[in-house]
């Protein structure tokens, strides 16, 4: 419970504020005529530092959301983007990696990662570049890192 509304998800045992400074860049989706859209930055609404804390709750509900979403079609708690510290696998000696994970909690309309709906209650790796859209929101969030040049991608 937070602000006196029950939370839809509990911080796992393996949660952690990351070392990397991440970044979420919201976007406005382009329609396919939209030729207005061109001298303002390419749509970028914002950017979200997103490195200050283990977990980032999307929701309706202003309370308890740390990233607050206005569209009709999500959830008052949406997903969460949570850092997780497990061994890296492709690490002979399994050393632990802080990375973000997305997971749907429940939401009507869904949770997107690269046009591709997830599973509710289960956690999704995301990758630099990788691309958020909730439910029928025309908001994209994009992952970066700090310093990101379109060649890391």
């Amino acid at each position: 419970t937070y602000n006196g509304i029950v939370l839809k998800f509990s911080e796992p045992p393996e949660a952690r504020t990351p070392n990397t400074r991440w970044r979420l860049y919201v976007f406005k989706k382009k329609s396919g005529d939209d030729d207005d859209n061109k001298k303002d930055n390419g749509g970028l609404l914002q950017t979200l530092h997103i490195s200050k804390q283990s977990a980032y709750l999307f929701g309706r509900e202003r309370k308890v959301a740390d990233i607050p979403v206005d569209h009709p079609s999500l959830s008052k708690q949406h997903c969460v983007l949570q850092y997780r510290s497990l061994p890296d696998k492709n690490d002979r000696e399994q050393r632990l990696r802080c990375k973000p994970y997305l997971m749907d909690l429940g939401s009507t309309n869904g949770t997107f990662i690269n046009g591709v709906r997830i599973e509710d209650a289960r956690y999704y790796e995301l990758r630099k570049g990788d691309v958020i859209t909730l439910g029928a929101s025309t908001r994209e969030y994009v992952l970066l890192t700090e310093n990101t040049t379109s060649s890391d991608l």
